[in-house]
């Protein structure tokens, strides 16, 4: 699931300890894939008998969860024995959660209260009428707040071919599960790290 976007792969592969989540984001290539079986199978011979790999669902156009598949079983052939599972729309559904009901509940009050406050700010002598950008928005949440974006806003930050925002914050936490998976790797984002709450008070000229 996920169409070209791979968040779903990469969430679901950090919480289930998953040793590689392919994903379109990040290109892979032959190599990469003779590194993972490789890896797996070193694994394998040690005390941790278990493995598991994901792959998005448009990940890439030849690299096919069959391919992947049977590159994995006959690689494997002695060492290790392979599943593969499609899940598709199995995942979806069922019984809402404490969590959901209340973030259904407070994103549903909020764009209440904001479609209120639009409609009085865009009455005019009898008539609803606006034509500023701010009054057709998306309601997301950004760093832990509620935000309303407008559209004209997103149209810059988006890639609508694939559907996906241009910008990604979780890639930065990709390298994670190849530490935890026992890569020989390093967490390295590269970005100077920032508080979000500290606002910084401008200097004061002489």
């Amino acid at each position: 699931m996920g169409g070209y976007c791979g968040y779903l792969a990469s969430m679901g592969g950090l919480a289930a300890g998953a040793d590689v989540a392919y994903i379109f984001e990040e290109k892979f290539d032959i190599r990469e894939l003779q590194a993972n079986v490789e890896h797996l199978t070193e694994k394998m011979k040690t005390s941790i008998q278990r493995g598991l790999v994901l792959r998005n669902e448009n990940s890439s156009e030849n690299y096919t969860t069959d391919f992947i598949y049977q590159l994995y079983s006959e690689e494997g052939k002695g060492v290790f024995d392979t599943r593969k599972n499609v899940l598709g729309h199995m995942q979806q559904g069922g019984a809402p959660s404490p969590f959901d009901r209340n973030f259904g509940t407070k994103i549903a009050a909020k764009a209440v209260l904001w479609l209120s406050k639009k409609l009085i700010e865009s009455y005019q002598r009898g008539k609803i009428f606006t034509n500023s950008e701010d009054t057709v928005c998306l309601l997301g949440m950004r760093r832990r707040n509620l935000v309303f974006q407008p559209v004209g806003q997103l149209k810059d930050e988006t890639d609508f071919e694939h559907r996906i925002p241009k910008e990604q914050w979780w890639l930065k936490l990709r390298p994670l599960m190849k530490i935890l998976a026992k890569y020989k790797t390093s967490y390295d984002i590269s970005d100077s790290g920032q508080l979000e709450h500290v606002h910084r008070p401008k200097p004061t000229e002489a």
